[in-house]
């Protein structure tokens, strides 16, 4: 996709969404439940590193466009996100890392996330490239990046398939 071509499809979502709205519940899976496992299962190849996090600094804010509506400090309040509902998630909030992979993060990313103004970045990133921005995204939340996420065990019953969110429709 053309980096002009995608400018106008975010502000065609921007501009066709319906009014402000709240953040989903925080324990609310991004990924639908069919392909939750899957999700969960993907790991990162890459290392931690500050050249990958410089990285995925400069796709967040440049090709991948995701300041738009995720905001400069990760907050979830970009320019376009008074026009979204749901409204884009916080990065900065511990829930969100805790209670997720970086698989299920990395999904949502490459397709998307049902039920919002997310859209799949598949076709205008690579897998290296998303995972190089999550490594970035992790640091809008301080000390509650990888070791702390979430990986679909233990994580109590409201979280597994079938679970309280895992029969809810996302």
């Amino acid at each position: 996709m053309k980096p002009s071509v995608f400018v106008l499809f975010v502000v065609t979502v921007v501009l066709a969404g319906p009014p402000v709205g709240a953040e989903r519940h925080m324990m609310q899976p991004l990924v639908p439940a069919d392909k939750l496992a899957e999700a969960r299962a993907l790991k990162s190849p890459l290392p931690d590193s500050p050249e990958i996090v410089a990285k995925g600094k400069a796709l967040y804010e440049g090709k991948g466009a995701c300041f738009n509506c995720h905001g400069t400090d990760g907050d979830g309040n970009g320019p376009a996100a008074a026009k979204l509902n749901p409204a884009p998630r916080d990065f900065r909030h511990h829930g969100f890392w805790r209670h997720r992979s970086e698989g299920e993060i990395f999904w949502t990313i490459k397709h998307g996330s049902p039920g919002t103004a997310m859209i799949g970045f598949g076709p205008v990133l690579s897998d290296e490239e998303i995972w190089s921005l999550i490594q970035y995204e992790r640091t809008f939340a301080g000390g509650h990046g990888r070791g702390k996420m979430g990986h679909g065990e233990g994580m109590g019953p409201m979280m597994r398939p079938g679970g309280m969110m895992g029969g809810m429709d996302h």
